[in-house]
């Protein structure tokens, strides 16, 4: 009977594409809870990955320590995960990691930060699984590798979009060949005025923090997209610019709450409404300045607002990407060119379908983990060269990323060992490849000219995806 450290190695295994037979309520049920310690106690680490954990799979695992920078919100996410009084809290990782001996480690920590809880944590023999991105930048993508093969551990990426009925459905498609050899693809990403500029007001509109939303965005979508195409990204060639978001001097308010122009900007957040976000970001400004509504218009946003990519993949097919963060509607597009047809997709496009939530509202619904929300029927449109247009509905809900996170969750709580079929579960090379075309996409726009995504790391592309 294996115990539970080398049962999260077999969960590695698995993400690396590996079969194995041992489930993980046996490990459990033979030696006792999963123990696991979230890093990054902010917003999506106490909800996703802490909250919805405890309430979900307290009978499988347990949380026995919460790690955050800041004193005061580590102690507000322990009351409101509900981890119970035997979990302790602190404010510095190697501490945590002198004392505790957990299975699994969560970082949900910002962005340019993950590589450094990763890396401890496979030092120290701990499996981890990280929020997306993988990390920021190429040099830090390669201490991770290094670190991985070092230490002999794994890395798990929590990418949710692929899990999700519909997006699994273009996938499905795709393996049969359902139009033939896949030539190129366009992708079009609309963020809303709502949720687009949320990015803007925190610590992701700054690059130092969040690598621009070509890393912290994007690489959900790259990720989708280098699943779908099922092929590693070869050469990059991107164009990006801020023009809607940030510096704009004649702006006076350092953040919503003391703006002088927020009776009239059409952006005022009042963070005092969500009483979440209040409690969890506002009560504990004090202990490290982090401020939550900060001006969209400040001088220190030097992030992209527009981006567009080029891609040619290893198997040559080419993909055309565009990320806008200023949208009246959020929505997304896709169309696959092959030999023997086109595969067009769609959700929330106002002028093709109805959309039963307002744009203010809609990426809270996204994010709903409660599972009630109602099946909607969702089409995907397969046109044959010389043949007839076939619609094919799919079962989607919008709460928790369309189906996806509970999905994933089960897969990698309740059955590691089912057949992953679609090739859901992600590694460390899909993280790292999705970061990888954000990375040469940023130096694309600085230096004015493609980008070799081998050149990055010791990562060579491949024409058929690793796994």
């Amino acid at each position: 009977m294996q115990n539970r450290r080398s049962f999260l190695a077999t969960i590695g295994t698995i993400a690396a594409g590996a079969v194995v037979s041992n489930p993980l309520k046996a490990a459990v049920l033979a030696q006792g809870k999963l123990k696991m310690v979230l890093v990054g106690t902010g917003i999506r680490g106490n909800s996703f990955w802490g909250k919805r954990l405890v309430d979900e799979y307290g009978d499988i695992l347990e949380f026995v320590a919460l790690v955050d920078s800041n004193p005061g919100r580590v102690k507000y996410a322990a009351e409101y995960i509900g981890v119970g009084e035997k979990c302790k809290t602190y404010t510095n990782f190697d501490d945590m990691i002198s004392e505790q001996t957990p299975d699994l480690i969560m970082v949900t920590t910002p962005d340019a930060t993950h590589h450094q809880y990763i890396v401890k944590s496979l030092e120290n023999g701990v499996d981890v699984l990280t929020e997306k991105p993988l990390t920021t930048d190429e040099d830090k993508c390669q201490q991770i590798l290094d670190a991985e093969r070092k230490y002999k551990r794994k890395v798990i990426v929590g990418f949710n979009y692929r899990w999700s009925p519909y997006n699994t459905k273009i996938k499905e498609l795709l393996m049969e060949g359902a139009i033939g050899k896949l030539v190129s693809v366009d992708f079009t990403w609309m963020l809303n005025t709502s949720h687009g500029a949320s990015y803007f007001r925190r610590w992701h509109g700054q690059r130092e923090w969040s690598g621009t939303l070509l890393i912290h965005k994007s690489t959900h979508h790259f990720d989708l997209l280098n699943w779908w195409i099922d092929s590693d990204p070869d050469e990059v060639y991107a164009t990006g610019d801020l023009e809607f978001y940030g510096n704009r001097p004649e702006k006076s308010g350092v953040n919503c709450r003391n703006c002088d122009e927020k009776g009239t900007c059409p952006f005022f957040y009042d963070i005092t409404k969500s009483r979440t976000e209040y409690n969890l970001y506002v009560k504990h400004e004090q202990h490290d300045g982090y401020i939550r509504d900060s001006c969209l218009f400040r001088h220190e946003i030097n992030i992209y607002d527009k981006m567009n990519v080029n891609v040619k993949y290893a198997n040559n097919v080419h993909l055309n990407y565009m990320l806008t963060t200023y949208s009246p509607w959020e929505g997304w597009r896709v169309a696959f060119n092959g030999t023997e047809g086109r595969i067009e997709a769609f959700l929330d496009v106002p002028y093709l379908e109805q959309v039963h939530v307002s744009q203010e509202d809609m990426h809270k619904a996204e994010m709903d983990q409660r599972g009630n929300q109602q099946l909607q029927q969702k089409p995907i449109i397969l046109h044959k060269l010389w043949g007839e247009q076939e619609i094919i509905n799919v079962g989607y809900s919008r709460g928790g990323h369309g189906g996806g996170d509970k999905r994933l969750h089960d897969h990698l709580f309740r059955t590691p060992n089912a057949e992953d079929e679609y090739q859901h579960l992600a590694g460390t090379r899909d993280g790292a490849m999705s970061i990888l075309v954000g990375t040469a996409a940023r130096k694309s726009i600085e230096a004015g000219q493609p980008i070799k995504v081998g050149t990055l790391t010791t990562l060579i592309p491949r024409a058929k995806r690793l796994v």
